[in-house]
């Protein structure tokens, strides 16, 4: 670069030796700044080498000097002599050329981006022709200078566009060009023009004064020169310090700093207060109207305040930049060092034979997991295997196809293809089994054992779908569950009440995100065999929303012709259901969908009687409860009749479950009475403790005085009375919670054997309302004799079968008042059923005793009890009857009578469901004679004999035989 200069300039090389060059620009070499501007030009001693400097700045205003005086005036500045004839010998060998502060008119040259500092070059791209050629011109003349004006921003020239860009500026001419330029830059030299790079360094400031010529602009200018400043003012030299020390640190971070320090020392000299300055400001990294406003001032305090401010501030986004650098090359480092590490473990992994790479392994992990079923697996499955596993190792691992079909794979890979579990063919042992967890339900136990007897004549199973309907309590899922123990099946129980997702069951499509197969896939994959028992529960809760209608989705699911080849969306493939046991629990069967009913079997539980619900609290959830509480049998006795009060005024629902909560409740308590009566024994051991304790210091003490003893006697007496008050308390209220209480105490001298006798609560009927509260319910059986114009009915509910009475009263009479008023929630079928009975009480009682004229003239008022709870059905028609008519007659019916039926206008009696729950109700309310349709033979005929057992049950076809056993006790209804 120097070379370069030196051949592309008319100045003549000069030098001077450091330390006088330094004293000449106010630099003492003894001074701080002397020494911190040595060390940071990296200078600790003269080096000959350096003499030779090209100068091309200098604001001394002297002419440029020969290379013989030159040298001449450096050897004798290093040997110590005088230069007297400096000044002579340099006016006389200096040729006449053009000088810098003789430019008065130059060439304006428009810079775009930065101002251009005094002592440094820059390159720029003229694309005007004209001014171009002027400067060419201008160089060729010995006169190669120009003046460099920053451009203003458009926001500052006022200009509404906001798209120019730097080849518009060129477009300018004249004073438009003039008015976007700022008044002060820089005088440059032209130092070197390649095509249409210009190269420039800078000399001194101008500020424009008027234009000359507008196209190419030339302005006049003025030369501006630094204020007067005093070199020895403490706070310059404190902030050129800090300058100093700033850039210094600077340096430190930035090499292209430190090449700008060593190119500005060679080309202008050594640093003084303005330089410094302008040094600071031109190799920050401020914005151009930061730097333009560090050109233009001339007071040299607030240049240098200036400059610190941007040197700070670039000091501060180098630490920046060097913390940013510092995290990045830490990350980088340590993820390339954990990068390498994998890498080698798995050479290493490889060479050993340990591990392959990871689609290999998984390759080999799916071949592995498929492998004990392939002979059982349907060609098919295994076909779509091979090429998925084909997929797999083309695919890349970073991709989102290689997880979904990694997923598919697994999913496809763990089911239990053709694998089937042993299946128990022993009727005698699944007899067992189920008469271990469940009492009763004959009619369940007998379908299970006919599928187990058909079972083992082919010598396979085949699968079913039962239904199990009935109350909430009953038991069905635990049904479901003693089943598959029968069976030894595996168990899978997921329940479908509120869905409304067919994806639920059908799965999603492996294209979505967070696709997962159906509930049967999933029941697959966990029981590990292809014949599980699968048990759908609250099937008739099955819901309907957006994503489609579940119960049309479970047809595939639950029909045997099509179960098949059961199509998973996911999967995609078929899948063979055929050898699955499927049982579903519903508590009402009319709300299951009818294509959905009827591929079902259904098997109806009606619930438990009285006797039923003993067994079951006596021989499975007592003692289930009891060793939940862990209470020994020895310590309660819970006595029948208890039990018995405790099924009648709490638990008459149809199912066990309240029972069951009851029981629980119980001993609970039990368990918290006992837990108070070893309390209390462990606080009567400790007051003893005192009572010896006491004695023994009195004996110790007696002779000490009589004080002592006197003392000693009132804590006893203090100490048994409070021991006494204890246990009385303790007494009181064991005797409160438990009732009567069977101590048995075990007669013998040794204190521990004595500790440890059994204390035996007793729960009975007088004493059932302390640990379960008062009863809930109360007898059914509102009349000993029912009056005129009552009947008893019989209803069936969720909760099991229950009775009801049907009450007829006259309002008013009076001729041609005849009316019927309604009460008792009733529904609008049971209002029907109501009318009908009204119409053809009229017709019977016009047949019976024609004289009557009560219907016609009398206003009647029909209620049912029990007001706050809803009623519907038409089973009731033949009991209105019957109390219309008894009130009519002003004749009772039999005492023990309940009937059930729906009556037609001509007197047909039409069957009615609900039998068993029904004859369970009657049962309970003492009820001995029983009215039932005549269709409704065969249920009767189906109970069994503990439920029928002292009932005298007539079955009927027509109303007339109903009156001769309500009102004539006849003996000729069918029985």
């Amino acid at each position: 670069m120097l070379k370069v200069l030196s051949h592309s300039c008319q100045f003549h090389n000069f030098a001077f030796p450091f330390h006088s060059t330094a004293i000449r620009h106010g630099a003492e070499p003894g001074t701080p700044l002397f020494r911190v501007l040595s060390q940071l030009r990296g200078f600790i001693r003269p080096n000959p080498n350096f003499y030779r400097r090209a100068f091309f700045c200098s604001e001394s205003g002297d002419g440029p000097e020969s290379p013989s005086v030159v040298e001449a005036a450096a050897a004798k500045a290093i040997e110590g002599e005088p230069d007297e004839a400096e000044s002579k010998s340099s006016a006389a060998m200096v040729p006449a050329v053009f000088k810098p502060e003789e430019c008065f008119t130059v060439l304006a040259l428009p810079l775009p981006h930065r101002p251009l500092f005094p002592g440094f070059y820059m390159p720029i791209y003229v694309k005007d022709p004209k001014l171009l050629a002027a400067l060419t011109e201008s160089r060729k003349r010995q006169a190669p200078y120009a003046g460099a004006f920053l451009i203003k921003d458009e926001s500052d020239a006022g200009s509404a566009s906001g798209s120019e860009t730097e080849k518009s500026i060129y477009d300018l001419k004249g004073k438009k060009l003039l008015s976007r330029l700022h008044k002060v830059g820089t005088l440059a030299q032209i130092t070197s023009i390649q095509g249409d790079q210009v190269v420039l360094i800078g000399h001194r400031r101008l500020r424009i004064t008027e234009m000359v010529e507008e196209d190419p602009l030339t302005v006049r200018v003025d030369h501006l020169k630094d204020q007067p400043y005093d070199k020895d003012d403490d706070v310059i030299k404190a902030t050129s310090f800090e300058v100093i020390s700033t850039l210094r640190d600077v340096l430190k971070t930035s090499s292209l700093w430190r090449d700008h320090v060593q190119t500005y020392t060679q080309h202008i000299g050594d640093f003084n207060y303005p330089r410094l300055a302008d040094f600071g400001a031109a190799i920050s990294g401020a914005n151009k109207l930061q730097c333009q406003q560090v050109l233009e001032e001339l007071d040299v305090l607030k240049r240098l305040q200036l400059t610190l401010e941007l040197v700070k501030k670039e000091m501060e986004i180098s630490k920046i930049q060097e913390s940013i650098a510092k995290a990045i090359e830490e990350k980088i480092s340590g993820e390339q060092r954990r990068y390498l590490l994998n890498e080698q473990l798995k050479a290493i992994k490889k060479e050993l034979g340990l591990e392959t790479d990871d689609k290999t392994a998984l390759t080999a992990k799916f071949r592995e997991r498929i492998e004990p079923h392939k002979d059982k697996c349907p060609p098919h499955v295994l076909q779509v295997i091979e090429e998925e596993l084909t997929k797999l190792q083309l695919l890349e691992a970073s991709s989102s196809e290689f997880n979904v079909t990694r997923n598919y794979l697994d999913w496809l890979t763990a089911l239990p293809w053709g694998n089937y579990s042993d299946e128990n063919f022993d009727v005698i042992g699944a007899q067992k089994i189920l008469d271990e967890d469940h009492y009763g339900l004959s009619d369940v136990k007998e379908r299970i054992l006919e599928f187990i007897a058909v079972g083992k004549l082919r010598g396979t199973s085949q699968g079913k779908i039962i239904c199990l309907s009935g109350p909430p309590g009953v038991g069905k899922t635990s049904i479901g569950r003693s089943i598959a123990r029968a069976l030894n099946r595996k168990f899978y129980r997921f329940s479908v009440g509120g869905l409304s997702d067919v994806a639920e069951i059908k799965g999603h499509r492996r294209t979505y995100i967070g696709a997962m197969p159906g509930k049967m896939v999933q029941c697959l994959k966990n029981v590990g065999t292809a014949n599980p028992l699968v048990l759908i529960d609250e099937i008739d809760k099955l819901g309907r929303g957006h994503a489609g209608d579940p119960a049309s989705a479970m047809l595939e699911l639950l029909d045997p012709e099509q179960n098949a080849n059961f199509l998973d969306h996911y999967l995609d493939v078929p899948i063979d259901l055929s050898k699955v046991l499927f049982v579903c629990t519903a508590n009402v069967v009319e709300m299951i969908p009818n294509p959905l009913l009827d591929r079902m079997e259904v098997i109806a539980i009606a619930g438990y009687i009285t006797d039923e619900k003993m067994h079951i609290a006596r021989d499975y959830l007592e003692k289930t409860t009891r060793e939940a509480c862990g209470i020994k049998p020895e310590q309660v006795e819970v006595t029948d009749a208890a039990l018995l009060a405790l099924i009648e005024n709490y638990c008459r629902e149809a199912g066990v479950r309240n029972l069951q909560k009851q029981i629980e409740k119980i001993y609970r308590k039990i368990a918290l009475q006992l837990v108070r009566q070893n309390a209390s024994k462990e606080l009567s051991t400790p007051v003893a403790a005192v009572v010896d304790s006491s004695v023994s210091k009195a004996n110790a003490s007696i002779d000490s005085g009589g004080t002592l003893v006197e003392e000693t006697e009132m804590s006893l007496e203090t100490e048994t009375a409070r021991a006494d008050q204890g246990a009385e308390e303790l007494q009181s209220s064991d005797d409160q919670i438990g009732g009567s209480k069977d101590t048995t105490k075990v007669e013998t001298t040794d204190d521990t054997e004595a500790s440890k006798r059994v204390e035996k609560v007793s729960v009975d009927e007088s004493n059932l309302s302390v640990y379960v509260g008062k009863p809930v319910f109360h007898a059914e059986r509102l009349y000993d004799q029912t009056p005129v114009g009552v009947v008893m009915g019989l209803a069936w509910t969720a909760m099991g079968g229950s009775t009801l009475y049907i009450e007829t009263t006259l309002v008013e009479a009076g001729e041609g008042k005849g009316a019927l008023h309604l009460t008792g929630q009733l529904g609008d079928v049971m209002k029907e059923s109501a009318q009908i009975a009204h119409t053809l009480a009229r017709a019977i009682l016009l047949e019976k005793d024609p004289d009557n004229k009560f219907f016609a003239d009398s206003k009647l008022h029909l209620h049912v009890p029990a007001g706050a709870t809803p009623k519907d059905g038409p089973s009731a028609g033949c009991t209105m009857i019957t109390s219309l008519l008894s009130l009519a007659m002003k004749k009772p019916v039999k005492k023990d009578l309940a009937m059930t039926g729906e009556v037609t206008l001509t007197g047909k009696i039409l069957p009615i469901g609900g039998v068993k729950e029904k004859t369970i109700a009657a049962r309970r309310s003492d009820a001995k004679t029983i009215i039932f349709p005549s269709a409704n033979r065969r249920d009767f005929d189906e109970l069994s004999a503990n439920v029928k057992e002292g009932l005298d049950v007539h079955f009927v076809e027509d109303y007339n035989q109903i009156y001769d056993l309500a009102f004539n006790d006849g003996e000729n209804s069918d029985k």
